[in-house]
């Protein structure tokens, strides 16, 4: 059988070699990443490595690259939303499986392991600031792994429809798809410290998580519906924009991929904590320790 070989208009490899977006070099890529939002963030992260050994920016994707505790790893800041999350995961993954130099997709699967670190705000007034939330599911309003093939197969079909009924779904909106953060990786880096919660990821801050400025919304009970949502034993918990996408395409691409949030603020009791730094430094403190 002939090697797939992926053409220079599907993978666009910059002239000195590296990836479009990311600008990495195959040779940079480590087997563990730590995924943050915030290019700023990777500095805080950077400052718990033994040796740093190279750093890139390009537009909001910041890497830096080193060792903890003498083991490879790097901080990759994807910025914000589910679509970058699209760039993000595809390029590491070219980065992993394809040479190149041939273009051709590499005979042994390379696994990566991603764990991404982030803010989130509460859907359970249970829930308080500062508290480690596991996305076990993640539930993406944004439709990105709807546009690959294999997404019935990695996703909860049954939670997926029951969700949809229960909230009245808008046939406008992407359609809702729900998939599980790496087992392993959850009881690695949750042990019992952690929160396991079910994480929406929304297309936007405003309007797709029910934040109403100036403009009306288009369903302003939707966060209430959430609430009250149960499949079985399970609620939601809260929201963020990336789990869900990171989550999906990394079970798709056969890597080991989870998100881990910092709660900032509690959407049902109206409370929030602007000076949430000091928790999430812990956070990454705990999960580098883990990963």
């Amino acid at each position: 059988m002939s090697k797939k070989i992926i053409e220079p208009s599907e993978l666009i490899i910059n002239s000195d070699g590296s990836v479009f977006h990311l600008h990495l070099l195959p040779e940079q890529l480590t087997d563990r990443v730590i995924l943050v939002g915030d290019p700023a963030r990777v500095n805080m992260v950077a400052e718990f490595f033994d040796t740093k050994t190279f750093e890139v920016q390009s537009r909001e994707f910041h890497t830096i690259g080193g060792t903890y505790k003498g083991k490879p790893i790097m901080c990759l800041s994807h910025g914000i939303g589910p679509d970058n999350i699209d760039i993000v995961i595809n390029e590491l993954d070219a980065l992993a499986n394809i040479d190149f130099k041939t273009r051709e997709v590499s005979d042994e699967h390379r696994t990566l392991t991603l764990v991404r670190i982030g803010t989130s705000g509460a859907l359970q007034p249970e829930l308080k600031l500062g508290t480690p939330v596991i996305a076990e599911k993640a539930i993406g309003f944004d439709g990105v792994l709807n546009y690959y093939a294999g997404r019935n197969e990695v996703a909860d079909l049954d939670f997926e429809r029951a969700f949809v009924e229960h909230t009245n779904w808008n046939p406008l909106w992407a359609k809702p798809y729900v998939v599980n953060a790496d087992a392993e990786l959850v009881e690695r880096i949750g042990r019992d410290d952690m929160v396991r919660g079910n994480t929406i990821s929304a297309v936007g801050f405003y309007g797709p998580q029910g934040r109403e400025l100036r403009l009306p919304l288009a369903n302003p009970t939707l966060n209430r519906s959430i609430e009250e949502f149960r499949f079985g034993d399970r609620k939601v918990t809260n929201y963020e924009m990336e789990s869900a996408p990171l989550q999906g395409l990394g079970r798709l691409m056969g890597h080991k991929a989870m998100t881990v949030c910092s709660i900032i603020a509690n959407r049902m009791n109206n409370d929030a904590n602007p000076n949430y730094k000091t928790a999430v430094r812990d956070l990454v403190e705990t999960v580098l320790e883990r990963i």
